[in-house]
């Protein structure tokens, strides 16, 4: 990264203050939170995440719009041609062109979320952030970042940087630890849920509190109870930055995250189940089986029946065991175009070891044609990975 940035002029040195987002669930939805937060007071924001979903466009937000697809064109290719052949991975090369292309744009901020782990990411290149957020750690590539959620929170916390305060979500006891010690480290302040900052549910309203006051606002728009903590963690940051009720009100209300329990309610798989109802989530761990099936427990009771696809380097039997509880059956699904995509009769064979009645479908069409023609108004949920959720958002659009 180093190398790379260096030959096209260190841009990242020259991008607007940066708030970076690291963890394991939620990163996505606590980022748009907080843009949503510092929009409603009329900053301008560049924000970086990944991955996208249905169009590679959607990793870069320059001063609050995607990127074009001709300004993205002309700063891969510059970037390419800077690289010179040299050994560099696709995210890495794509992180310089968004760096780039926030040079270049005036903004207020710029809301960076880590691609994988912190310590190690192309983007933790950035060595005096304006602030940090940690958000809920889990277990999750393993294969990259340790076996445990000590050895995951080391890597978390490698952003975490000297004197800059760090915002910590919700965390289990031994990911906290880790994380204090990493900013006791640094002298970094830390900011954390439980101990400086509280959000909870109540009556139906999202009440937040921390050492300068209380707040009193909706339930998030993005939907489950685990949104409560993602929008303490930007409502405390929002505070920390001097921002008030009116951006903690628009971080709630106003923030929009695409395949988080997001609801379909257009294209072709609606008209071909309009008594059913549909839900799109990308969660693909355990942590989020468990908030996905918490999110089911609170709706209103209705047959509820799932079409799952999932990578093959995930739990799949941990992230639905939580799951088995809330639904009545699975259809399961190869991701299209997805070489690391888990065989469906993988998946339907996990869903059956903890208690789901599970089929093989061919595709989503064909597995939801077979749900609603037993049940017509059933729930349909689905679920299982980001890259389904992406194809799904590409064909029903």
């Amino acid at each position: 990264m180093g190398r790379c940035l260096s030959l096209v002029g260190d841009p990242h040195l020259n991008i607007p203050p940066v708030i970076h987002v690291a963890g394991t669930n939620g990163k996505g939805s606590t980022q748009a939170m907080v843009r949503a937060g510092l929009e409603a007071e009329g900053q301008v924001v560049h924000a970086y995440t990944s991955p996208h979903l249905a169009r590679f466009h959607e990793r870069i937000r320059v001063a609050g719009k995607l990127i074009s697809e001709a300004d993205l064109t002309a700063i891969l290719d510059e970037v390419y041609v800077a690289n010179g052949g040299e050994t560099i991975t696709y995210f890495e090369i794509t992180t310089v062109a968004a760096f780039l292309a926030f040079a270049r744009e005036r903004a207020d901020w710029t809301l960076l979320e880590v691609g994988l782990g912190g310590r190690h990411d192309a983007t933790n290149v950035i060595d005096d952030p304006r602030l940090t957020i940690i958000t809920k750690i889990d277990l999750d590539h393993q294969q990259f970042l340790g076996e445990t959620v000590r050895e995951i929170a080391y890597q978390k916390a490698g952003i975490i940087k000297r004197g800059v305060p760090v915002i910590v979500g919700p965390q289990h006891d031994e990911a906290l630890e880790v994380i204090e010690a990493e900013a006791t480290r640094h002298g970094a302040p830390v900011i954390a849920y439980g101990q400086h900052w509280h959000a909870a549910e109540e009556l139906g309203r999202l009440v937040y509190q921390d050492e300068t006051g209380l707040l009193d606002l909706p339930l998030p728009n993005l939907r489950g109870p685990h949104q409560v903590g993602n929008a303490g963690m930007a409502i405390a940051a929002l505070r920390h930055l001097g921002y008030g009720e009116t951006a903690a009100e628009a971080a709630v209300t106003k923030a929009f995250w695409p395949a988080r329990m997001q609801r379909l309610t257009e294209g072709p798989l609606v008209e071909a189940a309009p008594q059913a109802e549909l839900w799109l989530d990308g969660g693909h761990n355990p942590a989020a089986g468990a908030a996905l099936a918490e999110t089911l427990a609170r709706m209103p009771a209705r047959p509820t029946h799932m079409i799952c696809g999932m990578l093959s380097t995930k739990d799949v039997a941990g992230y639905l065991e939580p799951l088995a509880e809330q639904a009545e059956s699975l259809h399961a699904v190869a991701i299209p175009g997805e070489t690391a995509t888990l065989p469906a009769e993988d998946t339907a064979e996990a869903a059956r070891s903890v208690g789901l009645q599970a089929v093989v479908a061919d595709s989503v069409a064909d597995a939801l044609a077979d749900i609603v023609a037993a049940e017509p108004g059933a729930r349909v949920l689905i679920c299982g990975s980001l890259y389904l959720a992406g194809a799904i958002l590409r064909e029903n659009g």
